[in-house]
């Protein structure tokens, strides 16, 4: 029994040290106004993320957005660089070719349509 419950234990904590350190909810910075928790997760060996929570003027709110995907096919490239991806900013309804670089608790996420680019900086919820 006890050797059992140690297995499991150890399979847990391997598959935890196996995750990908962008692994987890994200604060996006306001976008006219508002923002939202974006819960960035494997996708097969690709990177996405979804849109969790919504908020407006700070208070929290149900968002037409929330569950649809806003991050899609980041490719891990290592040392915390990520890209191939597409993002969508639902303030336009435009999709954008898309990299991401993870420092700490700060994500910056930037996508570019043609020779325009955007950016934000993400920061950690948890």
């Amino acid at each position: 029994m006890r050797l059992g419950i140690l297995a499991a234990c150890l399979a847990l904590a391997a598959g935890a040290a196996l995750a990908d350190p962008v692994e987890g909810v994200w604060q996006t910075e306001p976008d006219e106004g508002a923002f939202a928790h974006v819960t960035m997760a494997p996708c097969g060996p690709k990177i996405c993320g979804t849109i969790g929570r919504t908020f407006r003027e700070g208070a929290e709110y149900v968002s037409p957005n929330r569950g649809k995907a806003i991050v899609w096919d980041m490719v891990p490239e290592g040392r915390g660089r990520y890209g191939e991806g597409r993002i969508w900013q639902p303030s336009t309804g435009k999709i954008y070719r898309s990299k991401m670089a993870l420092e700490g608790d700060r994500l910056k996420v930037s996508g570019c349509i043609g020779p325009f680019c955007r950016g934000q900086t993400w920061v950690r919820v948890k």
